[in-house]
């Protein structure tokens, strides 16, 4: 099991980035997939069509989402935290992703620089 940690300045407000991650229509137009999200805790959240999907652990209203993402027959929990933080040039950005599979690390790895901050950065350009 792995560890990530990742930074990201996104060019909008936190309020709006919070916006982006927790509004299920917002996700559905920077994802362009189906997904399924209500930003509360004990919630079962589902992105890019089911190909994430877990529970929703915890938010803080433009501050902090706490998820935890289900990976096929692991006993470890696979916990997300993404904190928001002002910034000058917008929010920067807070990833920490505990418990991810040896053989899936890399493509979570990519797929948080590349299709979700990717497509977030595209979002706020």
């Amino acid at each position: 099991m792995k560890n990530l940690k990742r930074y990201y300045e996104l060019h909008a407000q936190p309020s709006d980035v919070y916006n982006a991650l927790t509004n299920k229509t917002m996700i559905e137009i920077w994802t362009g997939e189906p997904a399924e999200m209500e930003p509360v805790a004990g919630t079962v959240f589902s992105l890019w069509d089911g190909s994430i999907s877990g529970l929703n652990i915890e938010f803080i209203e433009n501050q902090k989402i706490v998820q935890h993402w289900f990976f096929e027959e692991q006993e470890e929990d696979s916990i997300v935290t993404i904190k928001l933080h002002q910034h000058k040039k917008g929010t920067s950005v807070e990833v920490t992703h505990t418990n991810i599979p040896d053989e899936a690390f890399s493509n979570i790895a990519e797929g948080w620089d590349e299709d979700y901050f990717g497509s977030l950065r595209e979002l706020f350009i």
